[in-house]
Formats: C-alpha cells, sequence, structure tokens
C-alpha cells in the first residue's frame, strides 16, 4: 500500500515540476512585455478565469495560500468571460482572510479546530476593490463612440439576459447542494459512530468499577490497570474544510441568481413603463 502510494506521489511530482516551469516562465515573459510597453510589472498575485462564479475550491485556496504566505498583499482576480461577454465585467479580487491563514498554516480543519477558530464560509475570503482607470485617450474614444451610438441601440439594454445563465447557475447550485447532503451524511454517521463509543466506553468502566468493587468485598486485588484510551479509539473526524468551501460556493452561486433575477425584474419594470409613456 505504502509502496504504492510512494509511486503515485512520485509521478504526481514529476507531472507537477514541468507545470511549475511552464507558470513560472509565463509569468516572467509576461512581465517582461509589461516592461516593454512601460507599464508597473510587480508580481502582487494571479488570475482565474471561471464561468457562472465557479471559483470556490480548494485548488483555489490552497494556490492563494501559497501566493500569499510568500507576499502578503497577493490577490487572486476572478474573471468571468461569459457574463463580461453579455456587456457586464465580472472581475472580483480577493484575498484570504487572517483567520483562514492562519487555520491553512496549521493545518488543522477537524470540526473542533474550526469551532475553536470560530470561522465560516463568511469570513473565508475578503474582496479586495477594484478601480480601473483608463489613458486620456481611451476616455475620448469611449465618448466618441458613445455619441455615434443610435438611440435604438440603447433600447437593447433592456432585452432580458438568456435564461440559459439562470438554468446553468441553477443546476451548479443544485449539483453543490446534493455535495452538501453528502458531507452532512458524513459527519452525521461520524457523530454516531462517536456518540456509540462514547457510551461502549462509559459501560466497559462502570462494568469494570463494579467488578473492582466485588473484588474488594471478597478481599481480592484489584484488576489490573488497562489503557482504555488503545481499547477505544475514537473515529477520524472528517475534514471540514470542505463543507465550508462548498458553502461558500452555494452562497456565490445565491448571489448570482439573485443578482441575475434583480437586473432582469429591473428590465421589465422599465420597458413597462416605455411602453406605457408611449401609448
Amino acid at each position: 500500500m505504502s509502496k504504492g502510494y510512494r509511486v503515485r506521489s512520485s509521478r504526481r511530482h514529476r507531472e507537477a515540476a514541468p507545470a511549475r516551469k511552464r507558470r513560472v516562465q509565463y509569468q516572467m515573459e509576461m512581465m517582461r512585455s509589461l516592461r516593454h510597453v512601460n507599464i508597473d510589472h510587480l508580481h502582487v498575485g494571479w488570475y482565474q478565469s471561471t464561468y457562472y462564479g465557479s471559483f470556490v475550491s480548494r485548488a483555489l485556496l490552497d494556490s492563494q495560500f501559497s501566493y500569499q504566505h510568500a507576499i502578503e498583499e497577493s490577490v487572486v482576480l476572478i474573471y468571468d468571460p461569459i457574463k463580461t461577454a453579455q456587456g457586464s465585467l465580472s472581475l472580483k479580487a480577493y484575498r484570504l482572510t487572517p483567520k483562514l491563514m492562519e487555520i491553512c498554516k496549521e493545518k488543522d480543519f477537524s470540526p473542533e479546530g474550526l469551532k475553536k477558530a470560530n470561522i465560516g464560509f463568511e469570513q473565508m475570503f475578503e474582496e479586495v476593490p477594484i478601480v480601473i482607470k483608463n489613458s486620456h485617450l481611451i476616455n475620448v474614444l469611449m465618448w466618441e463612440l458613445e455619441e455615434k451610438s443610435m438611440v435604438a441601440d440603447k433600447h437593447e439594454l433592456l432585452n432580458l439576459s438568456s435564461s440559459n445563465h439562470l438554468e446553468k447557475s441553477l443546476q451548479m447550485l443544485m449539483d453543490r447542494v446534493d455535495d452538501m447532503s453528502q458531507e452532512i451524511v458524513k459527519y452525521n454517521t461520524y457523530s454516531r459512530n462517536l456518540s456509540k463509543q462514547q457510551q461502549q466506553k462509559h459501560q466497559y468502566l462502570q462494568r469494570r468499577q463494579q467488578d473492582n468493587a466485588q473484588r474488594q468485598s471478597r478481599g481480592e486485588p484489584p484488576l489490573p490497570e488497562e489503557d482504555v484510551s488503545k481499547m477505544f479509539k475514537p473515529p477520524q473526524p472528517p475534514p471540514r474544510m470542505d463543507t465550508l468551501l462548498i458553502a461558500g460556493q452555494i452562497n456565490t452561486y445565491c448571489q448570482n441568481v439573485k443578482e441575475f433575477t434583480s437586473q432582469n425584474l429591473g428590465k421589465l419594470f422599465m420597458a413597462e413603463a416605455l411602453q406605457g409613456h408611449s401609448s
């Protein structure tokens, strides 16, 4: 068993080494290109493209922890190309909270560790405000394009967004809810096994105490001491970090659905008001 693990682990390291080398090479090329056009090229984080807000994962957590552990000010940019193609720039920056950084350093993802840290999915990531500044030439170009746009083109803003976005978001939300239910089943099974073992341990200690009392009344020596902790080893608690990540992703999906429906409801009210005004 251990030999097979070593083989898989070494293979994984061999496959990961070229990927890390390519990633570093890509970063150096990008920084060199930025330097050639006289743009600040400090390495302050990384970015990830995602669809429908699906970015809360263990891989992102581990990567951001690695960056933020090396450079405290590191951030991760989350870019949604589908939402951006629909006319709404989706670009957000996140950092790990100090609480989550401390937990990741200690690697204590047990239920007791997370409870002691008093952390929930709301305290995992902190959003960093993004300010986009254009040059004066770009601002002039945008103003000229705005002047040339037809009035009829502006009515396209009232078009309802595609229902595919809502359907896909709801489908992914239901999938994560199913994952959450499986995690709940695992934790409930662990709680039942732990309670059952504690009850067996209590019964054993009571029976042993009664036996020693009877032996003492007969003038016999007590039973030899036994290591009860070895006899009743507690079951291994399931890691709760995955549950927190799933809860955080569910919250992100809910926020996306809320934003999507709010925008469409606003468009419906505006279209109704314009129709009533024209009639």
